[in-house]
Order: C-alpha cells, then structure tokens, then sequence
C-alpha cells in the first residue's frame, strides 16, 4: 500500500514513517507539513491512503481531505488527533477512520486494514464538528486539482449549475450551488445580485456601466458585477461603512 504522510510536525512524520518502515506491505511515498502541499502530493503521487493529521495550521486535515474527494482516484484516508472523546463519536457516527496521538504499532496497522474512502457527505457532516469554513476552494482544471484561498477571491457568479470563482490570478469554475457557499462565506461575501456574491474587502466603489447600469468596482480585477435593483440600497450602505 503506497501511504501519504501529513502532519505539521516533523517528530510525527518520522514516528509514523518508522512504525510503517517496520512492515514490508507499506511504502510511504511522500511526506506534507500542511493541507495546501498534500493535495498537491496526494495528486502527483496518487497514494492508496493518507495519514492525516487534523490540527494544522491554515488549511486543516478536515478541509484538506474534502479537497481530496475532487482528485480523480481518492485516496483512502486516515485521521491521527488527539481530540476529546465527544469528538471521537462523530468519527464512530460517520464510520470514518481515526488514530488518537501518539499513534500505537498495533493500533495503526488495525486502521490500515480498515481504511476507506471518504465521500463528501462524511467529510461535511465532521466538518460540523468544527468551527469556521474553508480557507480554500477547489476546481478541477488542465491543471488537475486547483486550490484557490478564499481570502483571494473577488466574486462568485453563478451560472445555471455551475459557479466561477474570480480570484487575483484568474479564475476556475466549481460545481456548488451559490446558496451553500453564501452560506459558508457570509462574514467575506455580500450578495449584489440573485447570481453573484461580492468579497467585501476588495470593494473600491459604485460605478455605472456603458449601458447606465449600476455596478460594482472591485480591486485587481477589471471586471464589473451588476448590482440589481433589489439589493442596490443595502449595497449602498455597505460602501458607506468601508
């Protein structure tokens, strides 16, 4: 079984490294300090499995393995934490593997053998568990699996099923509705309009377009976002509040 190793901590790589060295039935492929690199590695390298650790800085593991579901041969997935044992439940609840820290021989090899892949239902549900969303989007492009920081991200526009997802360097389309991410990202994103969601920090102004429509101006990007009638007075407001 070829094994991804990610853990924010070098000392615990090397101790999961060393159990899984012992048996020969195990390659460990690559190793990832945070959630952004192991996707990057778990798309290269294609492990059958990842040991994951959930607390680590940025991007955690909760996150970092719903972004593995868009790979196209998600690997199986087990989380090392040391969390308290109501939050243990919700890993029994979702029938999801789990290793509690500091990780035991006998404990890990009994994992492996149990080890699944996740869809993005159980993924969700723990994610439930935690607080705050995600600090990254993902697309599959040309690229493989693109991971765009929500900090980055000038608007959502929705089109029909499909939403695209402006950031600074350019954009990528995702398959979620509009609602759920307003949902998600409410505290970064005002809507302007049925279709699109604005991000707050890089609003500059209020501007009409060629055809007398008002819009708005966000900063590093050249696009206009049409405001509609309905939401133009609170929008109003908003700018008077920056």
């Amino acid at each position: 079984m070829k094994i991804l190793l990610v853990d924010d901590e070098t000392l615990a790589r090397d101790r999961l490294r060393r159990l899984l060295e012992a048996n020969p039935a195990h390659e460990v492929v690559g190793e990832a300090a945070n959630g952004v690199e192991a996707v990057k590695q778990c798309a290269a390298l294609q492990p059958d499995l990842v040991l994951l650790d959930i607390r680590m800085p940025g991007m955690d593991g909760l996150e970092t393995a719903r972004h593995f579901s868009e790979l196209e041969s998600p690997p199986g997935v087990i989380f090392c934490t040391a969390y308290e044992e109501h939050a243990i439940q919700a890993f029994d609840l979702q029938a999801v593997g789990y290793l509690l820290k500091p990780v035991r021989r006998e404990n890990l090899f009994e994992a492996l053998l149990k080890s699944v892949k996740l869809n993005r239902a159980q993924i969700t549900a723990l994610r439930a568990e935690e607080d705050g969303g995600r600090s990254h989007l993902s697309a599959r492009t040309h690229k493989g699996v693109e991971l765009v920081a929500i900090e980055d991200v000038r608007y959502l526009q929705a089109d029909q099923k499909y939403v695209t997802v402006r950031f600074g360097d350019g954009e990528v389309i995702i398959d979620e509705p509009l609602r759920d991410l307003e949902d998600e990202f409410g505290d970064r994103f005002v809507r302007v309009h049925r279709n699109a969601l604005i991000a707050r920090n890089f609003v500059e102004g209020l501007v009409k377009d060629g055809e007398g429509q008002m819009c708005i101006q966000l900063s590093g990007v050249e696009d206009l976002i049409e405001v509609s009638r309905r939401h133009l007075p609170s929008i109003r407001k908003l700018i008077k509040t920056l």
